[in-house]
C-alpha cells in the first residue's frame, strides 16, 4: 500500500466524501463491521472536508444512530441527504446538521436516477425548506441542470443546487461527453449569476472528475461510490486523499 502523503486542501473546491456504501457493506452481515465512524475518520485523515450521508426511507445503508454519531464525532460538517418528508424533516430537525440536501428518492431505485422537480413539488417544498431554514440548516436541493428548475428553487428561498452530474457520468463519446459538460457548466454559471452557491455530484470518479472540478464556479464536489471502490485496493484515507489532488490539480 503506498503511504499518504500531506494534504493539501484546496480554499475554492471542497470535497465532499459520500460514505453510504461502508454502511452498504455493513448492512449485507448485520453487526458493526466495517465502522462507519471510523471510515469517516479516515475520509477526514484523506482530505474531506465535508461527510456526506443519505439517511433513506427504507433504511437500506445509513442508519439513525450513524448519523447520531457522526454528528457527535467529526470535526467537519456532516451534509445529510434526506428526501422531502415529514419523518426525514423532523430527523433533520432534531439532529441539525449543518447541511441538508433534498433529493428525490425511490425505493424501487438503486441509486438516486435523476434531479428533484422544484417546479412540479414547490408547493410541497416551501414548508420542507422553511422548517430546516429555522433550524439554520443549509439547505440545498439535487437538480438536473435545468435552468427553469434553478430559477424556481432560487424563488423558493433556497441558497445552494447542487448539480446532478449522473448523466455527465455516463457518456462515452466525446461529443456526447462535452454535450453534457456544457450543459452543467452553463447551469453552474447561471446558478452563480443568481447568487446561488454550486455544488455537484453523482457518478463522478478518477477518470471524469477533472471536467466537471474544472468550472470555476462550483464549490463544493460530493462522491462516495468511486471513493469507497478504490477504497477496496488501497484504503478509504489513500483513496480520499488521491481524489483530492485531482481536485487540486483541476484548480492549479
Amino acid at each position: 500500500m503506498t503511504c499518504v502523503v500531506s494534504v493539501m486542501k484546496s480554499k475554492s473546491l471542497r470535497l465532499g466524501v459520500n460514505i453510504d456504501h461502508v454502511a452498504t457493506v455493513r448492512q449485507a452481515r448485520g453487526g458493526q463491521q466495517p465502522d462507519v465512524v471510523g471510515a469517516a475518520h479516515a475520509a477526514i485523515k484523506g482530505g474531506a472536508d465535508i461527510l456526506t450521508v443519505h439517511l433513506r426511507e427504507d433504511r437500506r445503508h445509513i442508519q439513525d444512530a450513524d448519523i447520531h454519531m457522526l454528528k457527535r464525532s467529526i470535526g467537519i460538517p456532516l451534509n445529510l441527504e434526506l428526501a422531502a418528508t415529514s419523518e426525514m424533516v423532523n430527523i433533520a430537525c432534531s439532529l441539525r446538521p449543518q447541511a441538508c440536501c433534498i433529493v428525490p428518492e425511490r425505493r424501487a431505485e438503486v441509486t438516486t436516477e435523476g434531479g428533484l422537480d422544484v417546479i412540479g413539488l414547490a408547493d410541497q417544498l416551501k414548508p420542507v425548506i422553511e422548517a430546516l431554514q429555522n433550524k439554520l440548516i443549509e439547505v440545498s436541493v439535487f437538480l438536473d441542470p435545468d435552468n427553469k428548475q434553478i430559477k424556481v428553487a432560487q424563488e423558493l428561498g433556497i441558497s445552494t443546487v447542487e448539480l446532478h452530474t449522473g448523466r455527465y457520468s455516463l457518456q462515452t463519446s466525446k461529443t456526447l461527453v462535452n454535450q453534457s459538460l456544457n450543459e452543467l457548466t452553463e447551469s453552474a454559471n447561471f446558478a452563480n449569476q443568481l447568487g446561488m452557491h454550486v455544488h455537484a455530484g453523482h457518478g463522478l470518479d478518477y477518470e471524469n472528475v477533472f471536467g466537471v472540478a474544472s468550472i470555476e464556479v462550483i464549490e463544493e464536489l460530493n462522491i462516495g461510490h468511486s471513493i469507497i471502490a478504490a477504497a477496496l485496493f488501497e484504503g478509504l484515507e489513500n483513496a480520499v486523499l488521491r481524489m483530492r489532488n485531482k481536485l487540486l490539480a483541476a484548480r492549479e
